[in-house]
């Protein structure tokens, strides 16, 4: 086994999560050490990825691990807001009575798939790391076993997640049995013809494959028409596991789109080029106009994803440096900010009251000014009105869609964005200008206060300064 090293990170963060889940088995359940344990093994891991960012492109393992700039930077925010779920997840599971030991351990172990997934130039690999992600999301859904609603989102997950990956795997076979490897980089070449000229059947089996591949990505992205499971599987699942199902993996995603179809099958962009604008304008279409009407906080978080998924695409539909580079800084921004959201949610949410309608932050600019701050900075954000981040990480995006041709799909994309604002700016309405339902005080503890300020600092802030990390976006693909 070649260059071990370069995979030190993530050795150390599956040993750790090891150590913990036996630490986990001696404390009281009430105590907080293995959500201390966990935050210092993620803060650890994180020191180790961001000492590779910098470091040139290195290859091991086989050929089936890579770590450069993309890969380092991607893992550190994956790290970083894995560590804000933590955070505003601890006091939420406490309260409920949730298997805390086991959330974060599910938890660490959903992050070194992610963090696989990113470095991943194998497809073997790929799925290692999708799996572990996957698995781990499965079974965090059905934590809160007692309840009806959460068991019923793990089985779907579970069993509409195995679809996916059954189609993963059988477009992956096909590209196998057309090029002969499952090394992106020998796939790569050899559809470029560098290796041998491919036979018309081979070239169509290829195809084929490449299709297959699309539809298992788009049910893992929750991609229009293959969105079915998103809205039952947030609003089922604890409100802790929802942020954590539409953050972090978003990142993970965005990278194994990129190492599949652009690290391997770049050869073959005019073909998936036309299925990700359609998958991006159904998505933008669907997701934004079936939000309006739910009245459930995370239904509408989980269509509002789908819309910013559609989003994510459109980046990746021009097959250009630009275009990947405003992807991942859309991947990037969309998980920060509804990292905020959902920390505020958390922060409303107390023992005996799930806080998931949108009525319930009814009046909160009266009860904690804080909060309705950084939730307002995150809807405005996601909206995509200047000066947040969300405003440059849309217009990224689009300018990049124009840029490759697709000008149809980026006026369909400022069209959906301003439907979009509707009901983002309603729940602003409902923080500041609807009275508060009751007169309880709202006062979550004191580091996820300082948590969440940083939070919404960092979406007004980046927004205002978006080349802090749209230098190492563009640089991840120079």
């Amino acid at each position: 086994m070649d260059n071990l090293q370069i995979a030190t990170p993530e050795i150390f963060l599956l040993a750790a999560t090891c150590a913990v889940l036996v630490v986990g088995l001696f404390v009281q359940a009430k105590s907080n050490t293995v959500y201390w344990l966990s935050q210092l093994t993620l803060v650890i891991t994180l020191i180790m990825s961001l000492s590779q960012i910098g470091d040139d492109a290195v290859t091991g393992l086989s050929g089936a691990y890579t770590v450069d700039v993309l890969s380092a930077s991607l893992k550190s925010w994956v790290l970083v807001i894995a560590i804000g779920i933590f955070l505003y997840s601890r006091d939420y599971v406490g309260n409920r009575k949730i298997a805390r030991s086991e959330y974060f351990v599910l938890g660490l172990f959903a992050v070194a798939g992610m963090m696989i997934m990113v470095s991943a130039t194998h497809m073997l690999s790929v799925y290692l790391g999708l799996e572990l992600l996957a698995l781990s999301q499965y079974a965090m859904v059905a934590l809160h076993r007692d309840n009806g609603l959460a068991s019923e989102a793990a089985m779907k997950y579970f069993v509409l997640g195995a679809l996916a990956s059954g189609m993963l795997l059988y477009g992956m076979s096909m590209i196998y049995g057309a090029t002969g490897s499952l090394n992106l980089t020998v796939i790569g070449d050899v559809l470029a013809g560098n290796s041998e000229t491919l036979s018309a059947e081979r070239t169509i089996g290829a195809r084929f494959g490449l299709t297959f591949l699309i539809v298992g990505l788009a049910f893992k992205l929750g991609a229009v028409p293959f969105h079915m499971w998103v809205p039952d599987v947030y609003e089922g699942a604890p409100t802790s596991v929802t942020m954590f199902i539409s953050t972090a993996p978003k990142i993970a995603a965005f990278a194994m789109l990129v190492r599949l179809l652009v690290g391997g099958l770049e050869t073959l962009s005019a073909d998936w080029q036309q299925m990700l604008a359609i998958l991006s304008a159904l998505s933008m279409v669907v997701g934004n106009l079936i939000a309006i009407a739910q009245t459930n906080i995370k239904r509408m978080f989980a269509y509002s994803t789908i819309s910013h998924v559609g989003f994510l695409l459109m980046g990746i539909v021009g097959a250009t440096n630009e275009g990947y580079s405003a992807s991942m800084f859309y991947a990037i921004t969309y998980a920060f900010t509804t990292l905020a959201a959902f920390g505020v949610i958390l922060a409303v949410s107390r023992a005996g009251f799930e806080a998931d309608q949108l009525t319930d932050l009814s009046g909160l600019g009266k009860k904690n000014a804080l909060l309705a701050g950084v939730m307002l900075l995150a809807m405005i954000s996601l909206a995509g009105v200047p000066p947040a981040v969300g405003f440059y990480a849309k217009l990224s995006v689009l300018e990049s869609a124009v840029g490759a041709g697709f000008t149809w799909l980026a006026i369909l994309g400022v069209i959906m964005s301003v439907v979009g604002a509707f009901y983002y700016l309603r729940i602003i309405k409902i923080m500041f200008f609807d009275d508060p339902a009751d007169d309880i005080e709202v006062n979550p503890a004191g580091d996820v206060t300082a948590g969440l300020a940083i939070n919404g600092l960092a979406v007004i802030g980046l927004g205002l300064a978006p080349g802090l990390i749209m230098g190492a976006c563009i640089a991840a693909f120079a």
